[in-house]
């Protein structure tokens, strides 16, 4: 099994996406370890790229290119 610094970070946007835009309707999201250790890869390779990821916008428009 890869590790999450293994796949392209494009991919891991998507997938991260996607699963976030369904936590409304599926609440079990939530509480996904996967889901909050892909946030938290995903906000940690955001930082290096020197994104405020405190700020909503700036970390929506990372994860969207």
């Amino acid at each position: 099994m890869k590790k999450l610094n293994e796949y392209p970070i494009a991919e891991l946007k998507i997938i991260y996406s996607v699963l976030h835009n369904q936590v409304m309707e599926h609440p079990a999201l939530m509480d996904s370890n996967l889901l909050q250790d892909l946030q938290t890869f995903l906000q940690s390779a955001a930082t290096l790229a020197k994104v405020d990821v405190s700020t909503h916008a700036d970390w929506a428009n990372w994860l969207k290119n």
